[in-house]
């Protein structure tokens, strides 16, 4: 393989090692509850306050992360994920493993910028929105495979045994981006002020607004989708694991899909999926009544409902390149700081929905951020065209 082949493997393999990290909690929380001595309503805190800590961390980390070189910078928080990972394979009460998953979300979050960041500018322009679909696609990578095997091998040793295989992977990886990844990337300096700057531009506040009401489209009713599979559809729990695996395997074309459409007209296109997603989702009550109609419905949303994320990241780098280059590190990191945003205004409409119209109209939650998407997508794209027509007078 040529280098940068190498080297796009190499970045991809981190965002997959950060979603084992982060997922693999949720599959053995009933195992880490039993060894830690609390319930598993206690356990469940240690997923919300991951990420709350992920949200507000990101930004902080990324803002005064651009005062140092970013090879620098990078392997010291791989460094401090390492130790974080590490420390939780070790832990053996649920303070001290709640103080490690605060430190590996807090440094989470600016590994993911730096590793976009750095796909930006290693990439051929024309790979770029591809390779960052790839790095997406290592969280979906991480649940279809990496989460399972973790699970396996809690059920059949420990969950520390689970995390000990991540912090192997985490030190192969952070060799390799050693070895692969170049030394000093041009970057411009700034203060914390002229980063925040980013922030008052309209194409970038619109882009983050976009990143939200997507995020809580697909929450609103992903949040439950193990009770739709099996309450709502009737699925058996041996059905359950295949079906979630199929799901992944779609999230992941899903991301190829979000690549593509990045290549070729980007944002310019996306109220066409928009659309497709407003009537899918209003069609969520009818099709949930089978179980045919129920589950291509989930796949063809798990298909589209993100095929935004490789186009608007693409947008937050291109404007941050062209007018904000001293904050183009924080505008790395907004897909990630408002997808997580999105994530619980999705799952607590989800929840609302759930105990006042039931399982089989959380559609409708998706359908209203999706139509929200949708007019925030029209006006971005005015104020974009707006933006090109001014600079080219």
């Amino acid at each position: 393989m040529t280098k940068y082949r190498w080297q796009a493997s190499a970045l991809v393999l981190v965002t997959f090692m950060l979603g084992c990290n982060e997922f693999m909690v949720v599959g053995v929380l009933s195992d880490i509850a039993k060894s830690l001595r609390v319930t598993v309503a206690t356990a469940g805190y240690l997923v919300t306050i991951f990420a709350i800590v992920y949200a507000i961390s990101t930004p902080i980390i990324t803002i005064l992360a651009n005062r140092f070189n970013r090879y620098k910078t990078l392997m010291t928080l791989l460094l401090l994920f390492l130790i974080g990972n590490t420390w939780s394979g070790f832990t053996t009460s649920y303070g001290w493993f709640l103080v490690t998953r605060m430190l590996t979300a807090a440094v989470a979050g600016a590994i993911e910028s730096l590793v976009i960041l750095f796909a930006n500018d290693i990439a051929p322009r024309q790979k770029r929105a591809m390779l960052i679909s790839w790095i997406a696609a290592g969280f979906s990578i991480a649940s279809v495979i990496g989460v399972p095997i973790g699970v396996a091998i809690s059920t059949a040793t420990s969950w520390h045994m689970a995390f000990h295989l991540i912090s192997i992977l985490s030190l192969i990886t952070t060799i390799v981006m050693v070895c692969l990844l170049p030394r000093d990337l041009p970057q411009t300096p700034g203060t914390i002020k002229d980063q925040l700057v980013l922030l008052t531009d309209k194409r970038i506040y619109l882009g983050a607004l976009l990143i939200l009401f997507s995020a809580a489209a697909l929450y609103a009713y992903y949040t439950y989708v193990r009770p739709l599979l099996t309450t709502g559809l009737g699925f058996n729990t041996t059905a359950l694991n295949w079906l979630l695996f199929i799901l992944g395997l779609v999230s992941i074309a899903g991301n190829r899909l979000s690549g593509i459409v990045a290549e070729h007209r980007g944002l310019k296109i996306m109220p066409r999926f928009y659309l497709v997603d407003i009537v899918l989702l209003l069609l969520f009550p009818l099709a949930m009544t089978t179980k045919l109609t129920g589950f291509s419905l989930l796949l063809i949303l798990t298909l589209l409902i993100s095929v935004v994320n490789s186009p608007i990241q693409i947008h937050f780098l291109d404007v941050a390149e062209a007018d904000y280059p001293q904050a183009i590190l924080l505008a790395s990191s907004l897909n990630a700081i408002f997808f997580n945003i999105g994530i619980s205004v999705g799952s607590a409409t989800a929840s609302l929905v759930l105990a006042h119209r039931g399982l089989n109209q959380l559609g409708l939650g998706g359908a209203a951020f999706s139509a929200l998407a949708l007019i925030t997508t029209l006006i971005l794209n005015h104020v974009i065209a707006r933006h090109q027509s001014k600079a080219v007078a």
